[in-house]
C-alpha cells in the first residue's frame, strides 16, 4: 500500500506491523453531521477495511471534542446543558454514520473524559519548559519546538492567519508570541470548569486530542489525519506539545482529507451552507450517498452537486445487476479494486474498474463489498 503523508509530502509505501492504530478527530456536537464529515471519516474507512482485507488488525480512534468554544456558545444560545447538546448530536452523528456502512471505531472518547490525563500533559510540559503560565491561563511556548511549522510547511504570516481563523486569538496579550497556544484558560462564570494547580478553568482545543490519543493508543500513532482545515493549528500544535513531553514521534503516518464545497465556499458550520447526511439519508439509500462521496478522491477539494447522488443510484442498479460469482472462481474485479485502493486510495479508480466488470457481465459482488456496498 501507497499512502501519501502529508509530513512528508509525497505518495510514500505505508508498512504497517500486525495491529494498526489510526486516530481521526471527531466532531464537535453541536450540529448534524454533513457531508465534509462524512468524507473524512469514510475514507478512514476504507483505509480500514484494505488493511483489514491485507490480515491486519485495526484500532481507529474517533475522539468527540464536548467542550470548547463552539458547543459552549451553541448551548448558551439554545439555553441547554452542554453536555445534553452533545449527547443529542451524538446520537444523531452515530446514526447516520451507522447508515452509511461506517466501521464502528475502535473508541469514540469524549474530551472531558480525559481532563486527568490532560493536566498530566500540561504539568509534564511545564516541568520541561515548554509551556508557562500567564494571565491565569497556561500557554503552549512555540519557540521551544524548533520543528513547530515543519508539518504543515507554512510560513509565519500564513500561521498566523490561520491561528485567528480558528480561534488561536494571536492579540491576546499574555501570550509571549503570538502563535503561543493555550493548554489551560479560566472558564467564563456560565462555562463547566475543573480544578487545577493553576487554578479552575477548562482545557484548550489542540491538548485535548492529544490526551485523547495517547491514553488510547500509545505515544506514537501509525495513522492520524482529519480534514485538511485541521492540519493548522490543531494537527500542528498536537505534534508539538506531544513530542515535547514525550521525546518521541507523535505520528508516522498523516492523512488530511480534501473539503467539501458547496456553492463556491467549503462547507463549514459557521457559514451554514451546510449538506446533511440525515437529509439525503430522507431520500435516497444510504449506498449511494456513499457511492457518491467514493467518486471523488480523498484529498481533492472539490463540489457536491444533487445529480451526483442521480449517477451513483444508476451505477449501483449496474452492479447490482451483474451476475454473482460462484464460491472459489477468481475475482478480477476485486483485485483491481484492491489494486487501486493501495495506490493512495483511489476509490474514483476502484469505482471505475467495478463499473467496467459491470457492463463486461462478471462478477462485482466482492470488489464492491471491500468498498463497503452490499449488493
Amino acid at each position: 500500500m501507497h499512502l501519501y503523508d502529508t509530513a512528508r509530502r509525497e505518495v510514500v509505501p505505508f508498512e504497517p506491523g500486525e495491529r494498526v492504530t489510526l486516530y481521526t478527530c471527531g466532531i464537535t456536537p453541536y450540529d448534524a453531521a454533513h457531508l465534509g464529515h462524512a468524507a473524512v471519516y469514510l475514507t478512514f474507512d476504507i483505509l480500514q477495511r484494505r488493511l483489514r482485507d491485507l490480515g491486519h488488525a485495526t484500532s481507529c480512534v474517533r475522539n468527540v471534542t464536548d467542550v470548547d468554544d463552539d458547543i459552549l456558545r451553541k448551548a448558551r444560545q439554545l439555553g441547554v446543558h452542554y453536555l445534553d447538546l452533545a449527547a443529542e448530536e451524538m446520537a444523531r452523528f452515530d446514526t447516520d454514520m451507522r447508515a452509511l456502512g461506517l466501521l464502528t471505531p475502535h473508541a469514540e472518547p469524549r474530551a472531558t473524559s480525559a481532563i486527568p490525563d490532560i493536566l498530566t500533559l500540561i504539568g509534564k510540559a511545564l516541568e520541561l519548559g515548554h509551556a508557562y503560565e500567564s494571565g491565569g491561563a497556561v500557554y503552549f511556548d512555540v519557540s521551544t519546538f524548533e520543528r513547530f511549522g515543519r508539518l504543515s510547511g507554512l510560513d509565519r504570516a500564513r500561521m498566523l492567519e490561520l491561528a485567528a481563523e480558528h480561534g488561536g486569538n494571536p492579540d491576546d496579550p499574555a501570550k509571549a508570541d503570538p502563535l503561543d497556544f493555550v493548554l489551560w484558560q479560566p472558564s467564563l462564570p456560565d462555562e463547566p470548569a475543573w480544578e487545577s494547580r493553576w487554578g479552575p478553568g477548562r482545557p484548550g482545543w489542540h491538548i485535548e486530542c492529544s490526551a485523547l490519543a495517547m491514553r488510547e493508543l500509545g505515544q506514537t500513532i501509525d495513522i492520524h489525519g482529519g480534514g485538511r482545515d485541521l492540519l493548522f493549528p490543531h494537527h500542528e500544535c498536537e505534534t508539538a506539545q506531544s513530542e515535547s513531553v514525550t521525546g518521541v514521534p507523535f505520528v508516522r503516518h498523516w492523512v488530511h482529507v480534501g473539503l467539501v464545497g458547496l456553492g463556491g465556499t467549503k462547507m463549514s458550520k459557521s457559514l451554514g451552507n451546510l449538506v446533511f447526511v440525515a437529509d439525503l439519508r430522507a431520500e435516497h439509500e444510504p449506498a449511494a450517498i456513499r457511492l457518491a462521496l467514493l467518486a471523488h478522491h480523498y484529498r481533492h477539494d472539490w463540489e457536491w452537486a444533487d445529480e451526483s447522488l442521480a449517477t451513483a443510484e444508476a451505477r449501483l442498479a449496474a452492479w447490482r445487476a451483474a451476475p454473482v460469482g460462484a464460491a472459489g472462481e477468481g475475482d478480477p474485479a476485486l483485485d483491481e479494486v484492491r489494486a487501486k485502493v493501495d495506490d493512495d486510495l483511489d476509490t474514483p479508480g476502484a469505482l471505475a474498474a467495478i463499473d467496467a466488470h459491470a457492463r463486461a457481465g462478471r462478477p462485482v459482488a466482492r470488489a464492491a463489498a471491500l468498498l463497503g456496498i452490499t449488493l
